[in-house]
């Protein structure tokens, strides 16, 4: 089976997507490291909350799973916070949280 000039196009433009968006990293915030995640409601509770987190979505949108978990915490010093509890997501690729 051949495939069409318009086949060829798409499937162009979707490896091309998918390598640019490969590309992209989201460099740690100066004191990032340091940022305790955690889903356990427990740990936070004498926490007082500074913001909502929420990780942006791609353009077909998900969470990029490579640099979720570094942009939730640069948000969450962003914010002023210390600690993040992770409200949607897993604790490795976080996708909303209170700060």
């Amino acid at each position: 089976m051949r495939r069409t000039s318009h086949q060829r196009h798409i499937c162009f433009l979707i490896l091309s997507t998918l390598l640019l968006s490969s590309c992209l990293t989201v460099t740690p915030a100066p004191g990032s490291d340091k940022v305790h995640v955690t889903r356990n409601p427990a740990d936070v509770a004498a926490c007082k909350p500074v913001g909502n987190i929420v990780v942006p979505k791609t353009s077909n949108g998900t969470v990029d799973m490579a640099t979720a978990a570094t942009d939730f915490r640069n948000r969450t010093i962003g914010l002023g916070g210390n600690t993040a509890l992770v409200t949607s997501g897993f604790v490795r690729v976080p996708v909303e949280g209170i700060a």
